[in-house]
């Protein structure tokens, strides 16, 4: 009997979104009437958090996840490696987590949260905790 490999589901790289970076620099703007230098540093990551959204792009692959800086790939994340993943919070979505066989990441959502949601749960369906102890499913 032979095996056949799964459809392909083909490459989407997630569109950018700006909600993270524009919430937490409007969160700060108030702090400006405590003290004008208050705000500055949570100015400063929500600007760093927006250059990021501009030049960072997740892109799903039928192998994995792949990180890009422009054209240049910083990294690839195989699915194969994956143990569990997360989005917190639910109403916010603003932390994306995964966890490999040998690392965990933590990653600020700068990207379309509900594409990043159904890439994730088509290409990485969510494993139960027994399978990930195990290594296999039962």
């Amino acid at each position: 009997m032979t095996s056949q490999a799964p459809p392909s589901l083909g490459t989407i790289t997630l569109r950018p979104s700006y909600r993270l970076p524009f919430g937490l620099a409007t969160l700060a703007l108030p702090l400006f009437t405590v003290n004008p230098w208050l705000p500055l540093p949570f100015e400063a990551f929500a600007l760093f958090l927006a250059i990021q959204a501009a030049t960072l792009r997740l892109q799903f692959t039928d192998q994995g996840l792949d990180v890009y800086r422009g054209e240049k790939q910083i990294r690839p994340f195989p699915y194969q490696d994956w143990l569990h993943w997360e989005i917190y919070w639910s109403d916010l979505q603003i932390l994306f987590y995964f966890r490999e066989v040998n690392s965990i990441h933590f990653l600020p959502i700068l990207f379309d949260p509900k594409q990043l949601q159904a890439c994730l749960e088509a290409r990485c369906p969510r494993i139960t905790s027994a399978t990930a102890v195990s290594g296999h499913d039962e």
